[in-house]
């Protein structure tokens, strides 16, 4: 697993959602010039990205990660909560493992797919780019994914069940509300096979909060 090199620290403190087309060139440089020329790309989605990866790709299969794990550990001010009223969000943190999807893009296609992830994750900046090592079935590939940003307003760490659960029932933003966002990850991860227990139980927690309509 590698970060990108010499990055600079985006992830100051600021009220400034948008990152400057400054920040967006630099990131898509760095991120094209750690990879292969001409070879396709392995993008690693674990939230969102498995229902809604919104960019072309050749191929899809499941795939674990070892060394982070998915956490309900970013609060969201922009797609699925406000700053005022935040809701919460997934984010790759430090630890264990993480069972999600892989998607492989042609070469010809990657710059554009980074191009818009750095768009879609880095609005705010509480997710950075990162190579890891994502196995699928009996090979290993290398890939690109977002991790949370421990120094950054947005990242919450780990916090209670009972907190989880009041910023997801709250929580709703550009995307709609956080409830689905919660829904959506569990339905998939079902159908990838994929035990995530904790998930589970805050999915059933807020459908018991949220009787006049599916979660």
């Amino acid at each position: 697993m590698s970060m990108l090199k010499e990055q600079p620290d985006l992830t100051h403190l600021t009220d400034q959602y948008e990152l400057t087309e400054d920040e967006l060139d630099w990131t898509l440089r760095a991120v094209m010039e750690t990879h292969p020329p001409g070879e396709d790309m392995w993008i690693f989605g674990y939230g969102s990205l498995m229902w809604r990866p919104d960019f072309p790709f050749v191929d899809r299969a499941r795939a674990q990660v070892h060394g982070f794990h998915r956490s309900f550990c970013v609060y969201s001010h922009v797609y699925r909560g406000t700053k005022e009223r935040p809701g919460l969000v997934l984010g790759l943190d430090n630890g264990g493992s993480c069972n999600g999807v892989a998607y492989r893009v042609a070469a010809a296609h990657a710059k554009a797919a980074v191009e818009y992830l750095i768009r879609r994750e880095m609005v705010t900046r509480v997710y950075m780019p990162r190579w890891v090592t994502a196995r699928i079935g009996g090979k290993t590939v290398r890939a690109h994914t977002y991790t949370a940003a421990h120094n950054h307003v947005q990242y919450a760490g780990r916090l209670s069940e009972d907190e989880a659960l009041r910023l997801i029932l709250q929580g709703h933003g550009r995307s709609g509300p956080n409830t689905e966002y919660l829904s959506n990850t569990v339905s998939h991860l079902d159908e990838l096979g994929i035990a995530d227990q904790p998930l589970r139980r805050l999915h059933k927690l807020a459908s018991r909060h949220a009787p006049a309509g599916p979660v």
